[in-house]
């Protein structure tokens, strides 16, 4: 039987071979791993050759006929060196097993092939991989080689580039270093050019090139003084030090000899218009005495300037100093005597507060001009009122000695009150708080003199007081009273009384020491410091406690009086004597310092406190005094009537007096209705009698309405309450028609009665 060719799937189950095949190529793999291109060119070989079809001879075919057997016939795969196909008739199994053994080996002769080839071409491919790595290793060897060559060279630039930046840098210190020593160098070495030039016979202040070597000269002098650890610092530095010294001495002559050009100028001036600096005009003294310094002030404006400018240098305001006293004692020279004479001319036609007014006034105009002036020679320095000390306080010598001989022998206090208002008001108070900044100079002096004038009018209060306060004996026309206030003229409007416009003729009402005292505070209130005035009132009040009314003026009344208490002195020396205590033991009570140290005892006593003590218990007496005189029959009785019931409550064991007391009030001998009643008579007969008089009394000593309201109202209240008490007694104790014929005022009737003697 011949088996059929086959027509199934194109791929064969493996076999033997195959498997071994595989097992080679897979230890091949391991052994020689392909790379990454190669791997992909394999991949798409096995792609290409997945599907190949059978051989055209080994196509299955069926025998007609020969339905009991198989028959197959096949062709062998024709091999690469071009065998020929193996054909055979297979009929039974063993053929067929043979044939099939054949055909495994002839396929697995085709694989080996295949692989064989492949693994040629691999070995090929592998030599030349190795021959390239051989030629990349020598290559990378050279590199290698090449590279540590560079890096050698490179390390050896690198250095060779360190050592010239440090050399570099190490020039650049050196050139910093020779500059820095050369510009310190530079400070000493210009001490040979500077003294060069100073010495120069040309060398003047007025020369252009004196200002910047004095400059140069301060900076190497500052230079020299803040660097002293340099070898012979100290030596330059007083070499430098005395080209200061001349520089400044030429500054000083340079400036004096200025100033005393223009006030020989000024001289020649006051001569030339036929006059003196004592009787110069006030036009010459304008255009003469300022004008001819100000064009000097132009002259050495540069060289003043740069002087203030440095005046923070010790020398420089010594310097400085000095031309201000230089300028001062130029300025003087020819000031003093024409503002001698312009005071002296006002103390001859003038009395002493207008001699004050004018004398000020004039000092006032002379300082402006000479402050204006001193600013256009000192333009930093005129805000210091110092400065110009040296001038000004002579000038304002002139005055205060002139004024002093005047108010101290003066004894007015008018006078001497008016001369403190010019000095407070018109001088201190208006034309230096008007322009402080540059009158301040002048205040010491005003405030000065107004000192010496308190002092005097203090002293002369003082007098005042002990004269004409306390040492006054009264006349008898000052003790007439009445009869002084009766004369008094009143002018009538309507119900009110008011004094007369003529203040002169209430004065002359007065006590004398009252009158004296009160003018004496009025006149010193303004013009005395509050501390001064207060003890002056305190001794005025103190001598006049009984007439002065001090409320108007607010101050403080109380005075401390400061007292040495020796006392305890005979106690110590005892302690002493019998050795209890030693003198020089310095740490106890009992020391020598101690020992003889007096105690300071204060008292104080306030003189408005003890007036309105006095003048309180003098209205309270007052008060009790009319009260009394007007309802003392009632309070008698309203006295007795609680004397009676006081006595039948504590039950008096007295028989006879018991029985008296039994009988009603109204019985009794003092309490009848008629006594009542003449009671009544006699209280209405001084309401309407005594005190009407006493109402003109105090309206002849108190002049104002409301202190006379003041003063009388507690006595109407006093009235009013004696009239309550007695009508409740009658309305208790008495019927109706004992109290109607009693006839007692009702109390409205009675408050309208006392309100309309005001």
């Amino acid at each position: 039987m011949v088996a059929p060719k086959s027509t199934s799937s194109p791929s064969l189950p493996k076999s033997g071979a195959i498997s071994k095949g595989y097992n080679f190529a897979s230890t091949w793999e391991q052994n020689a791993p392909l790379t990454e291109q190669q791997q992909a060119a394999i991949v798409a070989l096995s792609h290409a050759v997945a599907e190949r079809p059978f051989p055209a001879n080994l196509a299955e075919e069926r025998i007609p006929g020969q339905e009991t057997g198989l028959s197959i016939n096949t062709k062998d795969i024709v091999a690469d060196d071009g065998s020929a196909a193996i054909e055979a008739v297979l009929v039974n199994t063993n053929q067929f097993y043979k044939w099939f053994t054949d055909l495994e080996a002839a396929m697995k002769s085709e694989t080996e092939e295949k692989y064989r080839h492949y693994v040629d071409s691999l070995t090929q491919r592998i030599q030349t991989c190795d021959d390239i790595l051989r030629q990349v290793d020598d290559t990378l060897e050279l590199f290698n080689e090449l590279q540590l060559q560079h890096q050698a060279v490179a390390t050896k630039t690198k250095t060779l580039h360190d050592a010239c930046d440090r050399l570099v840098m190490e020039k650049q210190r050196l050139i910093e270093f020779a500059d820095a020593l050369r510009s310190k160098l530079n400070y000493f070495d210009e001490l040979e050019n500077i003294a060069a030039s100073f010495y120069s016979p040309s060398m003047s202040v007025g020369n252009q090139n004196f200002l910047p070597l004095l400059k140069r000269l301060d900076e190497c002098i500052t230079y020299v003084e803040s660097n002293s650890q340099y070898a012979e610092s100290s030596v330059y530095l007083v070499k430098f030090r005395q080209l200061q010294s001349r520089a400044l001495s030429m500054i000083r002559s340079h400036i004096h000899s200025v100033l005393k050009n223009a006030s020989s100028q000024v001289n020649v001036a006051i001569r030339t218009s036929g006059g003196s600096k004592a009787a110069v005009s006030e036009g010459v003294e304008a255009s003469v005495i300022y004008v001819r310094f100000k064009a000097a002030a132009s002259e050495l404006k540069v060289v003043l300037e740069e002087i203030e400018s440095r005046s923070t240098r010790k020398e420089y305001s010594q310097l400085l100093a000095e031309c201000h006293k230089l300028y001062c004692e130029q300025r003087l020279s020819l000031l003093k005597g024409i503002v001698q004479q312009r005071i002296s001319d006002f103390a001859k036609k003038e009395a002493l507060p207008s001699l004050t007014r004018s004398g000020c006034a004039y000092l006032v105009q002379v300082y402006q001009l000479e402050h204006q002036l001193f600013g256009h020679f000192f333009p930093a320095s005129s805000e210091d009122v110092s400065s110009l000390a040296p001038l000004i306080d002579p000038l304002c010598t002139f005055l205060y000695d002139t004024l002093r001989p005047k108010f101290i022998h003066e004894t007015n206090l008018d006078f001497l009150c008016e001369l403190v208002d010019v000095l407070k008001i018109e001088v201190l108070g208006e034309q230096l708080s008007r322009r402080s900044e540059s009158l301040a100079g002048l205040q010491p002096t005003f405030e000065r003199i107004l000192a010496d004038v308190h002092e005097r009018l203090t002293f002369r209060a003082r007098t005042h007081i002990r004269d004409e306060i306390a040492n006054y004996l009264p006349l008898n026309e000052d003790l007439d009273y009445p009869a002084k206030l009766e004369q008094s003229p009143v002018t009538k409007e309507g119900d009110e009384e008011v004094q007369s416009d003529d203040n002169q003729n209430l004065i002359r009402t007065w006590y004398a020491p009252l009158e004296k005292t009160l003018s004496l505070l009025s006149k010193l209130y303004r013009c005395l410091e509050p501390a001064v005035f207060t003890g002056l009132a305190q001794e005025a009040v103190e001598v006049c406690s009984l007439s002065v009314q001090i409320a108007p003026f607010d101050i403080e009344f109380s005075a401390t009086h400061k007292e040495l208490d020796f006392s305890h002195l005979l106690e110590h020396l005892r302690r002493l004597f019998r050795g209890q205590a030693s003198l020089f033991d310095w740490s106890r009570s009992s020391s020598l310092a101690r020992t003889f140290s007096p105690r300071v005892l204060e008292s104080q006593v306030d003189a408005k406190k003890e007036l309105e003590k006095s003048l309180k218990a003098t209205c309270e007496e007052f008060i009790m005094s009319v009260t009394k005189l007007i309802v003392d029959p009632l309070l008698s009785f309203v006295a007795k009537v609680t004397a009676v019931k006081v006595a039948i409550s504590s039950g008096t064991p007295n028989q006879k007096f018991e029985a008296v007391m039994a009988k009603p009030l109204k019985e009794q001998a003092f309490a009848t209705p008629e006594k009542v009643a003449e009671l009544v008579q006699k209280v209405s007969a001084a309401i309407q009698q005594e005190l009407p008089k006493v109402i003109e009394k105090m309206k002849l000593y108190l002049l104002n309405p409301s202190t006379r309201t003041i003063l009388f109202k507690p006595i109407k209240t006093n009235i009013l309450e004696a009239h309550t008490q007695v009508r409740s007694l009658l309305k208790s104790e008495y019927s109706t028609a004992e109290i109607e014929r009693i006839n007692m005022t009702s109390m409205s009737d009675l408050e309208a009665q006392l309100d309309s003697l005001l």
